[in-house]
C-alpha cells in the first residue's frame, strides 16, 4: 500500500500520495472485525465514489476521525525524532550567517531540505492535533 520506500509525500497544501495515505489510514484504523469484512469483499476498490474523489488537503486532514489523526500525529512525532536536530536548531543555523557560510554547498542544501521537511511535519502536527 505504501510502496517500496514506506513513506508518504506531503506538500504544503495537501498530501501528494493521497491514495496511499487514505487507504493506509482506513485499514490501520479499522477494528479487527472491520478489517476481516473489508478483506472478504470482492476487492479493495469497492470504495464509495465520494472517498475516491476526495483529496487529502490540509483542511481534509484536520477533519479526519480521531483515531486517524492520532495515528498520523504519533507517526509524525516518530519521524521528527529520527532527525538529529530539531526545527529550532535548523532555523538558528539558517539565521546565523557566519555559521551558515562555514558549511559546504552540499551541507547548505541539506540544511534547507531538512528545514523544509521539518516545517511540513510541524504543520501536519498542527493540523491533526
Amino acid at each position: 500500500m505504501v510502496g517500496e520506500e514506506g513513506a508518504f509525500v506531503l506538500g504544503w497544501d495537501e498530501v501528494l500520495t493521497e491514495e496511499e495515505l487514505s487507504m493506509t489510514l482506513k485499514v490501520l484504523c479499522m477494528s479487527e472485525e472491520e478489517f476481516k469484512e473489508y478483506k472478504e469483499q470482492d476487492g479493495w476498490e469497492d470504495d464509495s465514489e465520494e472517498e475516491e474523489n476526495s483529496t487529502l488537503s490540509n483542511e481534509a486532514l484536520s477533519k479526519l476521525k480521531t483515531p486517524c489523526k492520532k495515528l498520523l500525529y504519533d507517526s509524525v512525532l516518530l519521524t521528527l525524532e529520527s532527525y538529529r536536530s530539531d526545527l529550532k536548531a535548523e532555523q538558528d543555523l539558517l539565521n546565523n550567517k557566519e555559521a551558515y557560510e562555514k558549511l559546504s554547498r552540499r551541507e547548505q542544501q541539506a540544511l534547507h531540505v531538512r528545514y523544509g521537511q521539518k516545517r511540513i511535519l510541524h504543520q501536519l502536527l498542527e493540523l491533526v492535533r
